[in-house]
């Protein structure tokens, strides 16, 4: 069997399993049981696959586990985000191309070097160490309630750099008391406990539910955001919070209820509410 014959293989197996994109599935998960890139792949794609190679069996395994919905992300161990390639497993979230939304926002209203920032709910630290690493920020700390996530969080922090510190906190509750940030960033589990049934196997049977449940409305983490983070941003200090498509309104409410200024929702490219951002009253940055 040729190279591009195991490729086919494995996406004949994936199409039958439902994956929709089977073909570029089973590419990635070939290159990384051979640990090829894409230019080698072209270069070999009719070459013989050595019959005693057992990565063979490595590419076999993990083409039945995405047929059985396991996602990609969890099998290659990798997920991009803002350029960067971050580690991922089932401890944490699968970094989502929408959060960049996010992180484009924060960097382009924070331009200086001297911020002191704070991540909540920081999963893999892609947010965290983004921010980082991209900013040039003086000083990061991100909180997660998970220490099975932070481990994984601060690992992506040492290989990619950025000076992140990292706490087990329940949003704000292991932090410092007394210091107060310029900008605090969060994407919290924001999907209502009734509609997590309906989602793709792929993050119902395999996400961790903690990072997706924000109970019955969806809006608990975000009461509870809108209501704690005065206390730990400067006068003039910056919130964004990443938000499910319909959630605008509701949460734009909350930071009103709590005394935010210039609030915005901010839409990504698909032309979805994506970020709602406030400002605590005061002379800021």
């Amino acid at each position: 069997m040729t190279f591009f014959e195991l490729w086919k293989w494995g996406e004949k197996r994936l199409a039958e399993s439902g994956i929709r994109e089977a073909d570029l599935d089973a590419k990635y998960l070939l290159l990384e049981a051979f640990e090829m890139d894409l230019a080698h792949f072209l270069l070999r794609e009719q070459e013989q696959v050595p019959s005693t190679d057992g990565r063979t069996r490595e590419y076999s395994d993990a083409v039945v586990a995405r047929a059985s919905r396991v996602p990609l992300q969890y099998l290659t161990g990798k997920q991009d985000f803002m350029g960067l390639t971050f580690h991922v497993d089932e401890r944490v979230l699968i970094p989502r191309q929408d959060t960049e939304t996010l992180a484009e926002l924060v960097l382009r209203e924070n331009p200086e070097k001297n911020i002191r920032l704070l991540d909540l709910c920081t999963g893999s630290g892609c947010l965290a160490v983004s921010l980082a690493v991209l900013g040039g920020y003086e000083e990061v700390d991100a909180g997660d309630i998970s220490p099975d996530a932070l481990e994984v969080a601060e690992e992506n922090g040492r290989r990619l750099g950025g000076n992140v510190h990292f706490v087990e906190s329940d949003l704000f509750s292991a932090l410092d008391p007394g210091k107060a940030y310029d900008v605090i960033v969060s994407n919290p589990p924001y999907i209502p406990t009734e509609v997590i049934e309906g989602l793709e196997p792929e993050v119902r049977d395999y996400e961790p539910r903690m990072a997706l449940d924000g109970s019955g409305d969806g809006l608990a983490f975000y009461r509870r955001l809108a209501a704690e983070s005065p206390s730990h941003l400067k006068p003039g200090g910056r919130l964004y919070l990443e938000i499910g498509w319909d959630q605008g309104e509701s949460v734009e409410a909350l930071l009103r209820e709590n005394g935010f200024e210039d609030i915005e929702v901010v839409r990504d490219d698909a032309g979805n509410c994506r970020v709602v951002r406030g400002k605590r009253p005061g002379a800021g940055i």
